[in-house]
């Protein structure tokens, strides 16, 4: 039984190249479209089973007798196992099939959407009690529960579609393509929005999670007969040998080949926790989160306490920041790609300055101009995206092997979510303190911070390629 587990999950073998190169034409175009619609509508799905919480919070407060502070332990318990497995599965990633790692793990977020609400059903809040603890104690701790394993089998989404657009696109049009898939996030908290407050509206709130739930388990079915591992798999050539580009890797050992002989660990080892690239990557992942975070999270209370905006008014605001982010992430991926040549650290300084004159024009704009704070909005938006998908991303993927790309993203993964943490309490106790003026400082000097380090990555990068040529 064990045995067909680990078999049903292990990374298949490669198979013997085809050496027909009309056959090998047809097959990379046929494929390398498969590949990513696919993993952009995987990514969109698994939205429906993370973010429906967001909607049916009031609905389900209410039902359930919770108070903000319950409701804010069951948000937390996807965080916390969502930050750490993103790293584990990360590494499990690297050496598993994407073709039934990540659908397994869509199903599996389904299910868990389904015990969710159905534990629910079963223990009803009233007087009952259950080993001296009353039923509705009981009740919230099994719905962190089956919220946090939810977070845990959404953690499995990214790391295999990191894999996939690295063995399947090149580095000369990786940015392009990754920051096109990149807009799935946007795209699917919209969807799960939207979603979610109709079949609330019809169904009430546990509606907001089994009908995700079906959705989530069809659409894995499908990515079943969809999805493929590497090309390797299917007996195509690397894609860098394939599209006669060298292979782009910082660290000292570039030749992919020579690591077919070294285990995992070595591999990992050596791109990961002795890759000072991406120990400077990780750590200014912290900072892109906490502004991140910050904007996300804390602009609407900004807009209605500091310039009266109504909740609405300030709602549409924040959304201007999420829409037209999505086009900053497409726009630094192109522009690293045709103009950069695949160099993304300048991207990212030019965008983070940018990001600090956004966050002053914000600040400083009049609260009678809503026009140009929609704006400043978008432009907040605009910056934040680039870096978010290229430091923690792509930078990250890069700067490794192939070999362990899903871990390198579990690993930045982890301190970008250190940097959430930071920028929910940090950003309140610094409100509390200093007033908003503090929280604009905040989020700008964690933009500086991560403007040097950057600079300092940037210098690194130019002395190794002087050493090399």
């Amino acid at each position: 039984m064990t045995n067909k587990f680990i078999e049903f999950f292990k990374e298949p073998p490669a198979k013997e190249t085809i050496q027909d190169k009309e056959k090998v034409d047809k097959m990379y175009s046929h494929f390398r479209w498969r590949i990513f619609y696919s993993s952009f509508i995987a990514y969109v799905v698994f939205h429906l089973c993370r973010k429906n919480i967001a909607v049916a919070l009031p609905s389900m407060g209410e039902a359930l007798h919770l108070s903000n502070t319950e409701l804010g332990l069951l948000g937390s318990s996807l965080y916390v196992t969502y930050g750490i497995g993103k790293f584990v599965n990360g590494v499990l990633a690297d050496k598993s099939n994407v073709r039934t790692f990540l659908p397994t793990a869509l199903i599996l977020s389904a299910v868990c959407n389904l015990l969710f609400v159905f534990s629910s059903l079963v223990i009803t809040p009233g007087h009952a009690s259950f080993f001296g603890l009353p039923s509705a104690t009981i009740l919230l701790w099994v719905m962190a529960f089956f919220w946090g394993a939810n977070g845990w089998f959404q953690s499995c989404g990214f790391p295999p579609v990191a894999k996939s657009l690295s063995y399947w696109f090149s580095n000369s049009e990786r940015g392009t393509k990754w920051s096109l898939w990149s807009t799935s996030h946007q795209i699917g908290v919209f969807a799960a929005v939207m979603i979610s407050g109709f079949v609330i509206d019809k169904l009430g709130w546990q509606a907001a999670f089994y009908v995700p739930a079906i959705i989530c388990i069809i659409t894995g079915i499908w990515l079943f007969e969809r999805l493929r591992d590497k090309p390797q798999s299917l007996g195509l050539p690397d894609v860098e040998k394939y599209r006669e580009e060298p292979v782009k890797c910082e660290t000292a050992k570039d030749n992919e080949e020579d690591e077919d002989n070294r285990s995992y660990f070595q591999i990992f080892k050596e791109h990961i926790i002795c890759n000072p690239i991406i120990w400077m990557l990780a750590i200014a992942y912290i900072f892109v989160y906490i502004i991140r975070f910050g904007t996300e999270d804390w602009l609407v209370k900004y807009l209605v306490e500091v310039k009266g905006n109504s909740l609405t008014l300030a709602s549409s605001k924040l959304s201007s920041l999420a829409l037209v982010g999505a086009g900053g992430a497409i726009f630094a991926g192109v522009i690293s790609d045709k103009i950069y040549k695949g160099n993304r650290t300048p991207i990212n300084i030019i965008f983070l300055i940018c990001l600090i004159f956004s966050l002053l024009a914000f600040a400083a704009n009049p609260a009678s101009n809503n026009t140009m704070d929609f704006i400043y909005a978008a432009m907040i938006g605009v910056f934040t995206a680039g870096p978010q998908m290229l430091i923690g991303g792509l930078c990250a993927v890069e700067s490794s092997s192939k070999k362990v790309a899903s871990a390198s993203i579990g690993f930045t993964g982890v301190f970008g979510y250190v940097g959430a943490a930071l920028s929910s309490s940090g950003t309140g106790f610094v409100v509390d303190k200093f007033g908003w003026n503090g929280a604009i400082a905040f989020w700008m000097i964690s933009t500086m911070i991560c403007v040097v380090i950057c600079t300092i990555l940037l210098i690194y990068e130019n002395i190794r390629k002087k050493q090399k040529a």
